[in-house]
């Protein structure tokens, strides 16, 4: 495919739209709750309306506010419809056709919820058919791996991406560029490029959200990526709980052979690139890159020690670059629209946007993106609504089981690496679970031991014992029978288990722990009984005397 082909596929797709476009969202959120149904409701409205060359009926990705989903919008009057229901396909079309509004659910596309939304990873997301390469191509999509592959060499695309400031989005920000320079660096017959995929935080969706919504601009990332680096070869890790994500990047990844945009001689060049998908069996700790790997290569998913590290001797003992999902999700942006644009959004520090997932006891539960620097407050308060029912927002809780739990006096705290690390939390991969004064923090503590307790692979005896032994005490805790010793035991086996760790999980896995002991500590103190031991310790008073018969 020539540049020339791509600008004929984008001025046809453009030139074939219709005056009206109504968007429905088939996120899987949306589709669990009838919106399949829906879209064939609506497509066959405007046909006994006699509408369809006026009306174009689009199914689209994630549409945000997942909480009232099924979703649907019609521009360009921007009237947007919440919690639709198939039989509700007639009465909307109608009033299309007639400019006027029907009596169903309204919502409003400038509520703060979207109107503060900052989108580069999402910019698709919502707009274009995720089932369809055209329509991605129509907005510009592989526009920027042809500008890569004509007119750049490899070196300026590491160098790009160094300048641009990107930071890894899947939880610990390591420079993005650094990675790819020491890759591309690297001795190797072979290299491969990973995407990973394995989103398992609870509450976390923001990956899923991308897969299902724009799955393009992650193989365009890929490709970019494996370019820039000397790869041939891709995989995309996922778990297998996201079945449509899967669907369509399978359906994603065949369309963009078929155009030569993948695989051999990618649009007429010397340069090759295949994308595999690898479906993993939901393990949490397959999230760590060393553990991803062993899985990919039919391993049993467990961490190995660090050196060395994925980019010197990875699969299979070759230089790896992985990156997840959201991270090259930004590429293709800042391959289009350049560093200096991407290093202008967000922070000194910490550049770009960031894709979180709201949950919890929240108002508006959905996806938002927001330039890094935006407080805490404004995503929880004014977009997110809240916590419902007139309740009082008590903590958030950032960065899944590795995060720590932030409270409210802290709400103003800017959203970025170093700001959520000196709270005692991380960035994380974009999970945000917001609590409210129903919500017990020693309860919220055990909840996530529990799940690290359950993750565990079980390799080092630090992890394996250590989350049992601290959930144990937890458990102990809460149900009143535990005493300042058992406390303190708590405290020395955070610390040890911390510090001590093979991998991620085991070192992440207090941090729940020490930082409701850090800001709630007040509520352990008032579930612990007094130490028999203790008591019994205790020396005489001064001035008491002792006999024996």
């Amino acid at each position: 495919m020539t540049l020339d082909e791509l600008e004929e596929i984008k001025e046809r797709e453009l030139f074939s739209r219709k005056k009206k476009v109504l968007r429905c969202c088939m996120a899987a959120g949306c589709v669990s709750q009838g919106s399949s149904e829906l879209i064939d409701n609506l497509r066959a409205a405007v046909k006994d309306a006699g509408l369809e060359d006026e009306i174009e009926v689009r199914g689209v990705g994630c549409m945000r506010l997942c909480c009232q989903g099924p979703l649907t919008q019609s521009d360009p009057e921007e009237v947007l419809y919440e919690k639709v229901e198939p039989n509700d396909a007639k009465a909307i079309v109608e009033a299309i056709r007639t400019g006027t509004q029907a009596k169903l659910q309204r919502g409003d596309p400038k509520h703060p919820f979207f109107a503060k939304q900052h989108s580069v990873v999402l910019g698709n997301s919502g707009h274009v058919d995720p089932e369809r390469i055209e329509s991605y191509i129509a907005v510009d999509g592989y526009l920027a791996l042809h500008h890569v592959l004509r007119e750049t060499e490899p070196p300026e695309v590491v160098k790009c991406i160094m300048a641009s400031g990107l930071r890894g989005r899947g939880g610990g920000g390591y420079p993005s560029g650094l990675k790819w320079q020491a890759v591309a660096a690297a001795k190797g017959d072979r290299k491969f490029v990973v995407c990973n995929a394995d989103e398992g935080d609870p509450g976390a969706f923001m990956d899923r959200t991308v897969l299902e919504s724009d799955p393009h601009s992650v193989l365009e990332g890929m490709a970019i990526a494996a370019y820039a680096v000397g790869a041939e070869q891709g995989y995309i890790y996922i778990r297998a709980e996201y079945p449509l994500a899967i669907e369509r990047l399978q359906n994603a990844i065949k369309q963009a052979k078929k155009a030569g945009l993948l695989g051999a001689g990618i649009l007429e060049g010397p340069f090759s690139f295949n994308i595999d998908i690898r479906i993993g069996a939901g393990a949490f700790v397959c999230g760590e890159e060393t553990a991803l790997m062993a899985s990919i290569e039919g391993k049993r998913g467990v961490p190995r020690p660090r050196p060395p590290f994925p980019a010197e001797s990875g699969l299979w003992g070759c230089p790896t670059l992985i990156n997840n999902v959201e991270t090259l999700a930004n590429i293709a942006p800042i391959m289009r629209k350049g560093a200096e644009w991407f290093a202008g959004i967000g922070t000194e520090k910490s550049k770009g946007t960031k894709v979180f997932a709201l949950a919890g006891k929240i108002t508006n539960t959905g996806i938002v993106e927001v330039a890094m620097g935006t407080p805490l407050r404004t995503i929880i308060e004014d977009m997110g609504g809240g916590a419902p029912d007139g309740a009082m927002v008590k903590a958030v809780q950032t960065g899944g089981p590795s995060g720590g739990c932030i409270p409210s006096q802290h709400l103003d705290t800017p959203v970025d690496y170093e700001s959520l690390s000196e709270l005692g939390s991380i960035m994380g991969s974009g999970g945000m679970i917001v609590m409210d004064e129903s919500n017990e923090m020693v309860d919220v503590a055990r909840f996530f031991m529990e799940f690290c307790r359950d993750e565990s692979c079980g390799k080092c005896i630090p992890c394996r014992a250590g989350t049992v032994q601290m959930h144990h005490l937890l458990t102990k805790i809460i149900d009143g029978k535990a005493s300042a010793r058992d406390l303190a035991k708590l405290e020395e086996l955070c610390d040890m288990v911390k510090h001590t760790s093979l991998c991620g999980l085991g070192m992440t896995a207090p941090n729940p722990v020490i930082s409701t002991l850090r800001f709630f500590r007040h509520e352990y103190e008032a579930l612990l009984q007094p130490d028999p031991l203790a008591a019994s310790e205790t020396p005489p008073a001064s001035g008491s005397s002792t006999t024996t018969a």
